[in-house]
């Protein structure tokens, strides 16, 4: 048994590691602002000691110049960014539904960090990508992260260029779904919304003296919130199915 690892083992490892760092950097959950740097490469680091005997067959044999070797670990990265970066792209589709949302009931004014998200998102949208990341850590989708970055290998192997291409079109695709997927989460609060200011202005072309609004924003923050309530376990189960179905693009 030798002693120390071959060069091959530490060009093996090194491959690995800079995709999975790259993801784990990324992805939601794990890769948000507020876990430090050092636990995220961690936790990618034990991710390479587990998967180093699963990809370690499909690698290549280690480059005679040092410009190859460089070149193949800048591709890793890239292909861990991309993964990483479409992931999490979709989270947004929660943080477009609570902006709409927060409108919609005139909320929009409270202000709260939304960590993964954007800095001083509404608050409304705060508690959707929150929920977003419970669901994802009980549902048990973090597991099809795993199968994800193994398949990845099947996806982008180490002998093909980064597609850049593709990957443009796919970030534009779930850009576009997941705000579709917003409009959509914030549906039925819109519809509610539209047949109540129809009514108030109704009320308010009958009765001009008096000053209807005053009565009507209440009831619109107490009726949308409740809708609100009322409606999110139907936003999470939409959620959830439709990034299952992102996560399966790579295998998961």
């Amino acid at each position: 048994m030798e002693p120390f690892a071959t060069a091959q083992e530490i060009y093996a490892g090194a491959l690995i590691f800079a995709r999975l760092g790259a993801l784990v950097m990324t992805i939601p959950g794990i890769g948000d602002p507020t876990v430090p740097p050092r636990i995220r490469l961690a936790f990618a680091l034990v991710l390479t000691i587990m998967l180093v005997p699963v990809i370690s067959p499909a690698l290549p044999a280690v480059p005679g110049a040092v410009s190859a070797m460089g070149g193949a670990v800048i591709k890793e990265i890239l292909i861990g960014l991309l993964i990483g970066t479409i992931l999490r792209l979709f989270l947004t589709s929660l943080a477009t539904a609570g902006e709409i949302v927060s409108i919609q009931t005139t909320l929009s004014f409270a202000q709260t960090s939304a960590p993964g998200i954007a800095p001083g998102s509404t608050t409304l949208g705060t508690f959707l990508g929150l929920l977003g990341l419970v669901l994802i850590m009980t549902t048990d989708l973090h597991h099809l992260f795993i199968a994800a970055i193994v398949k990845s290998y099947t996806i982008f192997p180490f002998t093909k260029p980064v597609p850049v291409v593709d990957a443009g079109q796919l970030a534009v695709q779930t850009v576009s779904a997941s705000f579709k997927m917003g409009l959509q989460l914030a549906r039925p609060l819109a519809v509610v919304d539209l047949i109540f200011a129809v009514g108030v202005g109704m009320v308010g072309g009958v009765m001009p003296y008096i000053l209807f609004h005053f009565v009507a924003s209440p009831l619109m923050v107490i009726f949308g919130l409740s809708i609100f309530a009322f409606s999110l376990g139907l936003i999470g189960l939409v959620w959830v199915d439709g990034y299952r179905v992102l996560l399966g693009r790579f295998g998961g």
